[in-house]
């Protein structure tokens, strides 16, 4: 089958990285297919059709896979060695699962980073054979698989909340590695086609609170050095692990200019969603233009000099739209709102986020601009 006659297009999960993919999918005259677990989940209201199963369900990856010219992913819950068995099928998964493989579980990725000679955190396994505490604090302990938005990630103060917090966790396998005190954390979305030519988005500065990306700004406020350092880790990496798709790759700036890379989420990303509004071409439409084989472009900022991307995440459990607050952030300059359509708020749960493109002379004011968002968000007003 040529990658010219890729119509339909399955995608295994179904939050908000699916759903912001139908736009895109329309101006490409493509077909989603979700696998997702519930009918309420955002993708949903927008596929071409849904196999509602959990997305760790071979049965209905395989009823995906008949349906579907191809198959990508949404997020990295999922069980390869499973998915292995249908791939041998001639099921096209892309990214190819040979390429997952060394970075589902974060122990494996970094291992695998500093196979690469790329600079990395200070890191080593703990486990019941590796029991030792951390010799510096403080330290990060991360879960090996299935951690996100600040879930499986703690950072550990004192030998004494280690122990605690290790023995309440019940002794897991994790990633123990250095805290590194960052100046800033970067990001940056770099797509490769299925020829091997890699697009690659701006460097931004992702800001996180409580291991929860809150902001991002983009571009990054860094020195070219630097920009052209973290492009070319990208390139390396995408090439050695001859993906296709879109790969969203996280990193630390240090105050003596040094880089290292934190992780790499092999699909759409967080840091990358005021692509939508603030770029000729999407993250999501990079992506879909990867996995059905069709050319992919450098990614030009438009009608702007930056954005600032801010999450709207939830403060409290209630089941609630919030549309006079979202009526207030679209009443700001230059903003557009996303809402997800989620049905219940939860606190820390991504509910939608806010893109407010930034002028001439306005990216200094990114943060001011994040600060005003973040004030009308949080309010308890209405």
């Amino acid at each position: 089958m040529s990658d010219r006659q890729i119509q339909n297009v399955g995608i295994i999960g179904g939050g908000q990285l699916a759903w912001m993919m139908a736009d895109a999918a329309q101006k490409l005259n493509l077909n989603l297919i979700v696998q997702t677990p519930h009918p309420s989940d955002p993708a949903a209201s927008i596929a071409d059709r849904v196999i509602l199963a959990p997305i760790d369900d071979a049965a209905a990856t395989a009823q995906l896979a008949a349906l579907c010219d191809v198959i990508t992913f949404e997020n990295e819950f999922i069980d390869l060695e499973a998915l292995q068995a249908i791939a041998r099928q001639d099921t096209i998964f892309r990214p190819r699962l040979q390429a997952l493989a060394p970075l589902l579980d974060k122990y494996d990725q970094r291992s695998y980073f500093k196979s690469l000679g790329l600079p990395v955190p200070d890191f080593r396994l703990l486990d019941e054979e590796n029991p030792d505490p951390p010799d510096r604090f403080p330290a990060v302990l991360k879960a090996r698989r299935h951690g996100y938005d600040g879930y499986g990630t703690f950072i550990v103060k004192s030998q004494e909340e280690f122990s605690q917090l290790w023995e309440r966790l019940n002794r897991p396998s994790l990633l123990l590695e250095e805290f590194v005190p960052f100046e800033k954390e970067l990001a940056i979305m770099a797509a490769r086609g299925a020829t091997g030519e890699i697009a690659l988005y701006p460097v931004v500065e992702t800001q996180q609170e409580k291991e929860v990306c809150r902001r991002v700004i983009a571009p990054a406020d860094i020195s070219p050095e630097v920009s052209l350092q973290v492009s070319a880790i990208a390139q390396q990496l995408l090439n050695r692990l001859e993906v296709i798709g879109i790969f969203g790759i996280e990193l630390f700036l240090t105050r003596d200019g040094k880089i290292s890379v934190n992780e790499i989420a092999p699909r759409t990303h967080n840091s990358g969603h005021y692509t939508l509004d603030a770029c000729d071409i999407s993250q999501f439409e990079m992506h879909l233009r990867a996995v059905a084989g069709l050319p992919l472009a450098t990614p030009q900022l438009t009608n702007c000099e930056g954005a600032v991307m801010v999450n709207l995440l939830g403060y409290e459990t209630s089941h609630c739209d919030y549309a006079e607050k979202r009526a207030k952030l679209a009443e700001i300059p230059n903003a557009r709102v996303h809402w997800y359509g989620k049905s219940e708020s939860r606190p820390g749960r991504k509910l939608g986020h806010i893109t407010v493109l930034l002028q001439q002379g306005e990216l200094e004011k990114a943060n001011a601009i994040a600060r005003r968002v973040e004030a009308l968000w949080y309010s308890r007003e209405p």
